[in-house]
């Protein structure tokens, strides 16, 4: 670029040395630190980062909006390549400096060139794996398309069970139609997120809830994070949003145990012999399985022959503690003739979402001074608030305690589902027929 350096030793100390410091990000911090101390430039008040090239170009990192949203904290501004720009631009109201390459870095501070400021803009790219499948191209399953409702409405963790073709992965697939769009603080959450996993080549805010589907043969950290770096793993790329699990016996035992903490609490703490880091992961869980390892167990036509073993042992592969976890457990059954054949055409899925839509409004309302206001994550004082049961109720769900030996973690997701579906029918109490339709959402085998 026509620069000559200085005849001497020139020393590039990055310190404090007991903070993690690798990859990319540190080509331009180093590169204007240089320039400042040739030409006298005054970057002090600046947060810098962005990998450069032998030519003098500027290429894009990961995590620009964070390092965004820390330089607003701090009252700096931000110096980033141009192609993240759009993104570090809604950290608000903040002073960007974004250049293509270094001499327009270098022009813009002798006074000959200004570097015009970014306009934030949305992603414009789905973060769905695979397509969302609307409610009205699934034939039958009106018990299932219920049960979805419901977990849309009140954030609620599913299970499904069924034979292989039943439907349970199009169910699933439906569920991110049936959700309300981010609200801007949640979106800014997931860019986040997002950016620091390095999955925004558009560089835009994501405004679509995520739906992740990562394969049975993922491993522990790329579900929970981890990795030289610590990155986000699958469950924390899923904030805000869906993390379906198909064929859940097959993944790993370990695998599904690390789930068990972040479905309470609503984040992972990623521990790492070099670095800890803590990620949310604030998620709405779905999974599917077969009832047995041929998929066939309490088929009439195709019964399993190695009933009732080949079911016991493939089921008890998902411990206890974690179908504790889930709100709605039920079976999904494979369609006969008749409704394969039949040409009615059921709820499209924004009709559902409308109602969806009322049900949430209604939950917010209730605890508009919470972080997480939704039925499924309110804390226990709260729940108990909300969830006045009559006479009947109470005495049916005392029965359902004592015959199903309910855990305490089971009597109150009974609660909070019943207490969905009474937002759905806009009642102001839970009644004896909304605990009795919550119970027939607890079919564990």
């Amino acid at each position: 670029m026509g620069l000559s350096l200085p005849p001497k030793r020139i020393t590039v100390n990055l310190a404090p040395a007991d903070i993690q410091k690798e990859g990319s990000h540190y080509d331009l911090p180093i590169a204007l630190g240089l320039m400042a101390a040739m030409d006298g430039v005054e970057l002090s008040q600046y947060t810098a980062l962005g990998e450069l090239g032998l030519d003098g170009r500027l290429a894009a990192v990961v995590g620009v909006l964070p390092a965004a949203m820390n330089a607003l904290m701090h009252h700096r501004g931000l110096i980033c390549p141009e192609v993240s720009s759009r993104e570090a631009a809604w950290a608000g109201d903040l002073k960007i400096l974004a250049a293509p390459n270094l001499l327009a870095l270098m022009n813009h501070f002798k006074g000959t060139q200004v570097l015009r400021p970014p306009v934030a803009e949305l992603a414009p790219a789905s973060l769905s794996n695979g397509q969302t499948v609307d409610l009205k191209d699934i034939k039958g399953q009106s018990l299932a398309k219920r049960a979805l409702e419901i977990a849309a409405a009140g954030g609620h963790n599913i299970l499904m069970m069924g034979p292989p073709g039943a439907g349970k992965s199009m169910l699933a697939r439906c569920l991110p139609s049936l959700l309300p769009p981010l609200e801007p603080a949640e979106a800014l959450e997931v860019t986040m997120i997002h950016s620091l996993a390095g999955l925004l080549p558009e560089s835009g805010l994501i405004h679509q809830r995520p739906f992740r589907d990562p394969h049975h043969s993922a491993s522990l950290v790329s579900l929970v994070g981890g990795g030289n770096r610590v990155k986000p793993g699958e469950i924390s790329l899923a904030h805000q949003g869906v993390l379906f699990l198909d064929e859940l016996p097959e993944f790993s035992r370990p695998t599904l145990e690390s789930l068990r903490q972040p479905l309470e609490t609503g984040k992972i703490v990623v521990a790492r012999a070099n670095n800890h880091a803590t990620y949310p992961a604030r998620i709405q869980l779905v999974a599917a399985m077969n009832p047995c390892r041929c998929g066939y167990f309490g088929d009439l036509e195709r019964q399993c022959h190695r009933a009732p073993v080949c079911a016991n042992d493939y089921q008890n592969k998902i411990s206890g503690p974690l179908l504790d976890r889930f709100d709605l457990l039920f079976h999904v059954q494979a369609l006969n003739a008749d409704e394969l054949l039949s040409q009615h055409e059921s709820e499209p899925s924004h009709v559902v979402a409308n109602r969806v839509r009322k049900a949430r409004k209604r939950q917010q309302h209730r605890h508009q001074n919470l972080y997480s206001w939704l039925n499924a994550t309110i804390d226990g004082d709260h729940l108990k608030q909300i969830a006045e049961l009559d006479e009947e109720g109470k005495a049916l769900l005392g029965k359902a305690v004592e015959k199903l030996r309910l855990s305490a973690r089971s009597y109150h997701r009974i609660l909070r589902v019943s207490r969905t579906i009474a937002d759905l029918e806009e009642s102001q109490s839970i009644r004896k027929h909304h605990i009795a339709e919550t119970l027939g959402y607890r079919q564990k085998t």
